[in-house]
């Protein structure tokens, strides 16, 4: 039986990020994948707070050289509804750290880490399942099946789920509960953009809010080779009984109707190699965080929803919490993993949940559309959307649900122009 110290379930930027923290500090890691990696996935805007995780984990010049695969410098958000076009700059804000990051084709950025995890020591398995765990005093028990389907058995004493949306251990130790959240869905795919408007910002992630449904939206995130990931989320009754069928024509219906995005794809192509894609009721919950000889990060905990592209965050900043209270149980501290790993990363999941409702009740768009912002609450604003969801000397995090409502109100409704 083959033993570890860690166990890390999923190769994408949660595990291979834990890994290398991990493996820096001297552990034996080894990192299972049930696929082959490179493989599509969505997510592809991050926000400038994984940027600080990339550099600790030894990852960063690696990126930097990802721009000729693609990868888009970001500095921003946009937002469009109707006729009316807003920024954030994410260099202005109020939170310390790193204010710009990339937009990244997920298929080539999560081989990048995950390969550099490997150059450093980790050991990883691509085509490996974990089909069941077992805990004892000591350790925990996975046993799992490889490429031939030829089952094993590995020893760790710990595992850190990072299976994202396949949930290995919230499934088999029965953690699920469903969200609080409204069930949603997204129709989604890759395309030549052919973008020649030069008022158009490629540095900047765009958030389209539907002219008339305001519950519904559009995201378009630029590469830097004339690509762009393009995806409409909205509820599945809105979506699919919108007098057309199939996950292309919803979608390019959907695009159609947003001023902005009809001007500026006028001459788009959107027949390419990449299909029109389906994700739907992707928001979940589990009972617990963490457990005995386990503790579960990023989309395997919780995933929200993809409006403010917080995903990624959440998976290295969870992934960094759990790698420092791990080290610290490791070398004989006695550690709280709900206060020191549970608590702490509730702290900007909570935070970034306030804004993603206030989002979908409007009362967000209300703020983001609002002709006038007070300057240093706009820099508040800014570092949440960020990333700088856990720094809890800004206002709109610590307080986020009053002081959305007070901003809110005072801001009064949107009117699309």
């Amino acid at each position: 039986m083959s033993q570890f110290d860690v166990v890390i379930i999923g190769a994408g930027p949660a595990g291979a990020i834990a890994s290398a923290l991990l493996n820096k500090k001297g552990y034996r890691v080894c990192v299972l994948e049930k696929q082959v990696f490179p493989r599509f996935v969505i997510g592809e805007s991050l926000l400038p707070h994984c940027m600080e995780f990339i550099e600790e984990a030894g990852m960063l010049e690696a990126i930097k050289a990802g721009i000729s695969d693609g990868f888009q410098f970001k500095n921003g958000a946009a937002f469009s509804w109707g006729n009316r076009y807003t920024t954030i700059d994410f260099t202005d804000k109020f939170s310390p750290g790193p204010g710009t990051t990339f937009q990244v084709t997920r298929a080539r950025f999560d081989h990048i880490l995950i390969s550099e995890a490997q150059k450093q020591g980790v050991e990883v398995r691509f085509e490996h399942s974990v089909e069941s765990i077992e805990f004892n005093r000591q350790a925990a028990v996975l046993s799992v099946s490889d490429p031939q389907d030829k089952a094993y058995q590995i020893e760790a004493q710990f595992v850190l789920d990072a299976s994202g949306y396949g949930r290995v251990l919230a499934k088999l130790l029965n953690l699920e509960y469903p969200s609080s959240l409204p069930e949603r869905m997204a129709y989604f795919t890759h395309i030549d953009d052919n973008v020649t408007d030069p008022t158009f910002d490629r540095n900047k992630i765009l958030i389209c809010t539907h002219p008339v449904l305001r519950d519904v939206w559009i995201w378009f995130i630029p590469f830097s080779n004339n690509r762009t990931s393009v995806g409409v989320v909205g509820q599945p009754e809105c979506l699919n009984n919108y007098g057309c069928e199939g996950a292309k024509a919803i979608l390019k219906k959907f695009v159609s109707e947003v001023p902005m995005l009809k001007r500026i794809l006028s001459n788009a192509q959107w027949d390419n190699e990449v299909p029109f894609r389906t994700l739907r009721n992707y928001s979940a919950n589990v009972k617990s965080l963490y457990g005995e000889h386990f503790a579960l990060l990023g989309n395997a905990s919780e995933f929200l929803d993809p409006v403010f592209s917080s995903g990624v965050t959440i998976a290295m900043h969870s992934a960094k919490l759990a790698a420092d209270v791990l080290h610290r149980q490791f070398s004989g501290e006695a550690v709280n993993w709900q206060q020191e790993y549970a608590d702490k990363l509730q702290v900007g999941i909570n935070a970034f949940k306030t804004y993603v409702n206030g989002w979908y009740s409007t009362k967000f768009q209300d703020v983001i559309y609002a002709e006038h912002n007070n300057p240093e609450i706009r820099r508040m604003i800014s570092s949440i959307l960020a990333g700088y969801a856990w720094d809890e000397n800004n206002p709109f995090v610590t307080n986020s649900e009053r002081r959305l409502d007070v901003l809110a109100e005072i801001c009064g409704p949107a009117k699309s122009c």
